[in-house]
C-alpha cells in the first residue's frame, strides 16, 4: 500500500458542521440566488446575505473574494440540495437540471422539520456514491466504506469502535480499491502497537509522520480533516462518538449491514448526480428491511425494559412501518436523555470547563490524546445554551424532562445541533416551589440590550403567568452591557390588559456563575435554592442603586456567596438595615401608613451640615447610592452617608432617622 495516499473530504473545512447545512439553504431558497451562485459578484452578494441573516460571521476585510458563498454552494451540491457542475466529459447540463437551481431532494430537504428527518436526508445524499476512485471507472461512498470497515471490525473484536487516530490514517485514507482485509489488519496493528505506548501523542506523531510519507499535503490535514470527516458523517444517523472516534449506532447496525454491501459503483457520475439529486433509496424503503429494523429496536427496548407502545400504528407498508420505529427511537432518545441527565453532576468539572471555553470565545481543552472537549468559534451561541442546560442538570432537583427543559435540538452524542428558536426562553428550569427561566446570549455589544431586553422580560412575564409559583429570570452573557443591566434593573412589563408586572431578573456574567456554580460542587452543596437565594440576594439592591453600582454588587454578592458555600461560615453584617428604595411605603405601629418622599444626607465636603434630598421617584442624577444602601455620591461633594427619610403619613410628615428607626421594630417596610 504505497500508492499516493489521498484524504477524502465528506464535508468541508470551511463549514466544519453539517448542522448548519439547512439554515443556509433556507435562506438561499428564498433568496434571488437560486440558480444564481456562480460568479463573484452572485458569490459575494450571498456571502452577505448569510453574515445578514446571522448564518456566518464574516468579519469585515476577511472575505472579499466571496471563498464563504463557494463552500456552502460545494457543500449544497454535494448533498444534493442544488444541481452540480457537470463537465463536459460527463454530460450536458441540461439533461441532469440548472445548475445551481433547487433540485426535488433540496425541496424534500427544506421539508424535513425534526432532526431524525434531516438526518435521514443525509443519509440518503451520503450513501450515493460519487466519489471518483483511481481507476477512473468506479466511484464509491466513504460512509459505506467506512461501515464495511467497522463492521469487519465487530467481526473480529467484537465492537465496531474507530479511534480518532485509526480514522484518520486507515479510514478516511482508503476506499474500496483497497483490501478491506489488509485495511483492518493495519488497524489492528495499529491500535496494538499504540496499547503498548507509554506515550500516545508522540507515537501518534510518529505513526502520522510515517504515513504522511506517501502524502503529499500538510501533515496535520490528518487529524484537521478528520475531525470534519467524523463530524459529517455522524449526522448521518448510522454513526456516534465514542470518545473522539466512532462507532455504529446500536439501534442501526442493521441498516449498516445493507448500507455496507455496496461500497463502490461502475455507474457513470451523470448516473450518481440523478439519483443524488431526487433522493437516493435507502435499504429501509424495503418493507422486509424496515420491518427487520423495527423489530431489531423492539427487542433492544425490551432487554432495557423501556415501555413503550405502537399497537395503534399500521404497519402495512415501509412508510408506516418507519414512522413506527422513529416513534420508537424517540422514545428510546428521551430515555437516554434522562439517564444522561443525571449524570451531569459527575460532569461537573467538564461543565466548568466548557464555561471557560466560552468565556473565552471558544476553543479546545485537551486532557490527553484520546479525551478532549472543543467549542466551535462559530457554534457558541448554541454551545453556551447547551453548557447553562448542563448545569442545570447538573444542579438537579427538577420536576421537568431534561428535554422540556431546553429548546435546542441534540444530536445522537447530545451536542447541540444549533441554538433554540425565538419565541419562547432558552431553559425552563422547574423546581418544586419556584421556576427559574435562564436567558444566555453571546453578544456583548452595546446592542445587547436591544436584542435581548425586550424578549427576555416578554419571556418572563409569559413564564410568570403560566406557572403557579414564583418565577425568576436568570439572564447569562459573557458580559453584561449596563444598558442591559438598567433594562432589568426596572423588570417591568405590561402584559395582556396593560396588567403590569415587576420581574424578577438578575443579570449575570459567565465568570460569575461559574464561581458560583463551581463553589457549589467542589463543597459538594449543589443545590437549586441556593441559586435562588444568590438572585434574591442579588436583588435586593436593584432598586436603590443605579446601573453600574448594581453591577458591582451583583459581582461582589456573588463572591461573598462563593465563599461562604465553599468555608461553610455565613457572615452576618450587625448593621443590617432594611434597604429603603425611592417613595417606598412604609408602616408605623403609631402613625400608620406612610410613603417615602426625601431623605436628608450629611456630606463633609459640603458646606451645609445637613442636605435635603428629593426622594419619591428617584436620587437626582448627581446622587446615587453605593452598594450598602446607606452611602451616597455627590458628583460635586463626593461620598456622603444617609441620616434620615422623611415619612409622610396621612396627618403629618416626619423625619425618621436611618437606621436606627427603620431597626428598631416601631417601622416596617411594607
Amino acid at each position: 500500500m504505497s500508492e499516493q495516499i489521498k484524504i477524502w473530504l465528506v464535508g468541508n473545512t470551511g463549514l466544519r458542521n453539517p448542522n448548519r447545512i439547512q439554515e443556509g439553504f433556507s435562506v438561499y431558497a428564498s433568496s434571488a440566488f437560486v440558480g444564481h451562485l456562480h460568479g463573484r459578484e452572485n458569490e459575494l452578494g450571498f456571502m452577505n446575505l448569510l453574515d445578514e441573516k446571522g448564518i456566518i460571521q464574516n468579519e469585515v476585510g476577511k472575505d472579499s473574494s466571496g471563498s464563504h458563498a463557494r463552500k456552502w454552494r460545494l457543500m449544497f451540491a454535494k448533498n444534493g440540495l442544488i444541481y452540480p457542475q457537470i463537465q463536459k466529459k460527463d454530460g450536458r447540463q441540461e439533461d441532469l437540471g440548472a445548475l445551481d437551481d433547487i433540485t426535488p431532494f433540496g425541496r424534500s430537504f427544506l421539508k424535513a422539520d425534526t432532526y431524525p428527518a434531516v438526518q435521514e436526508c443525509f443519509l440518503r445524499a451520503m450513501s450515493v456514491e460519487q466519489f471518483p476512485m483511481s481507476d477512473g471507472t468506479h466511484y464509491f461512498s466513504p460512509l459505506r466504506w467506512l461501515l464495511a470497515i467497522m463492521l469487519e471490525l465487530e467481526k473480529r473484536t467484537g465492537t465496531s469502535e474507530l479511534s480518532r487516530i485509526e480514522f484518520a490514517l486507515w479510514g478516511q485514507t482508503t476506499n474500496p480499491s483497497y483490501k478491506l482485509e489488509e485495511v483492518v489488519d493495519n488497524i489492528l496493528d495499529l491500535r496494538q502497537r499504540r496499547s503498548a505506548s507509554q506515550a500516545k501523542r508522540s507515537f501518534d506523531k510518529k505513526e502520522i509522520a510515517k504515513r504522511g510519507e506517501n502524502y503529499d499535503k500538510k501533515a496535520d490535514n490528518f487529524l484537521d480533516y478528520g475531525d470534519m470527516n467524523m463530524r459529517y458523517l455522524r449526522i448521518s444517523g448510522v454513526l456516534q462518538r465514542k470518545g473522539r472516534g466512532l462507532i455504529i449506532v446500536p439501534t442501526k447496525r442493521i441498516l449498516a449491514e445493507k448500507l455496507a454491501k455496496s461500497t463502490a459503483s461502475l455507474q457513470s457520475i451523470m448516473e450518481q448526480y440523478k439519483l443524488l439529486c431526487t433522493g437516493a433509496p435507502l435499504p429501509t424503503d424495503n418493507m422486509d428491511v424496515a420491518k427487520s429494523l423495527l423489530d431489531d429496536l423492539v427487542r433492544q427496548m425490551k432487554e432495557r425494559h423501556i415501555l413503550f407502545d405502537i399497537s395503534d400504528l399500521p404497519l402495512n407498508t415501509p412508510t408506516e412501518v418507519n414512522i413506527a420505529r422513529q416513534r420508537l427511537e424517540n422514545i428510546l432518545a428521551q430515555t437516554d436523555e434522562i439517564q444522561y441527565a443525571s449524570d451531569q453532576c459527575n460532569q461537573w468539572e467538564e461543565i466548568r470547563d466548557y464555561m471557560t471555553l466560552l468565556i473565552k470565545g471558544g476553543g479546545k481543552m485537551v486532557y490527553d490524546e484520546d479525551n478532549a472537549i472543543e467549542v466551535p468559534k462559530d457554534e457558541t451561541p448554541a454551545y453556551l445554551e447547551w453548557t447553562l442546560w448542563r448545569a442545570a442538570l447538573a444542579i438537579d432537583h427538577m420536576v421537568n424532562k431534561p428535554y422540556e427543559v431546553r429548546g435546542f435540538k441534540l444530536d445522537s452524542d447530545f451536542l447541540p445541533v444549533s441554538a433554540a428558536g425565538g419565541g419562547k426562553g432558552d431553559l425552563y428550569c422547574e423546581f418544586n416551589d419556584f421556576t427559574i427561566l435562564t436567558e444566555v446570549t453571546m453578544s456583548t455589544s452595546s446592542r445587547q440590550e436591544a436584542m435581548e431586553g425586550e424578549p427576555v422580560r416578554r419571556h418572563v412575564s409569559d413564564a410568570v403567568l403560566k406557572y403557579d409559583k414564583p418565577v425568576y429570570g436568570m439572564f447569562v452573557a459573557v458580559r453584561i452591557d449596563t444598558n442591559t443591566a438598567e433594562t432589568f434593573k426596572h423588570g417591568i412589563w405590561y402584559a395582556k390588559g396593560d396588567v403590569k408586572q415587576r420581574l424578577d431578573i438578575v443579570p449575570l456574567t459567565l465568570v460569575q456563575f461559574q464561581k458560583y456554580f463551581v463553589a457549589m460542587f467542589e463543597s459538594n452543596k449543589s443545590d437549586p435554592q441556593k441559586l435562588r437565594d444568590l438572585i434574591l440576594q442579588c436583588e435586593s439592591r436593584r432598586d436603590i442603586l443605579e446601573a453600574p453600582a448594581w453591577k458591582e454588587y451583583i459581582d461582589t454578592t456573588v463572591s461573598e456567596k462563593a465563599n461562604e458555600i465553599a468555608s461553610g461560615i455565613v457572615v452576618h453584617k450587625s448593621d443590617d438595615a432594611p434597604l429603603v428604595p425611592a417613595g417606598a411605603v412604609v408602616r408605623h405601629v403609631t402613625f400608620g401608613e406612610g410613603q417615602v418622599v426625601a431623605l436628608e444626607a450629611s456630606f463633609p465636603e459640603c458646606p451645609a451640615k445637613t442636605v435635603e434630598i428629593p426622594y419619591l421617584r428617584s436620587l437626582p442624577d448627581a446622587i446615587s447610592f453605593c452598594a450598602d444602601g446607606r452611602t451616597l455620591l455627590h458628583d460635586r461633594f463626593g461620598e456622603g452617608t444617609v441620616l434620615a427619610y422623611t415619612v409622610v403619613f396621612q396627618n403629618q410628615m416626619l423625619t425618621l432617622s436611618y437606621p436606627a428607626a427603620f431597626k428598631n421594630g416601631c417601622l416596617a417596610m411594607e
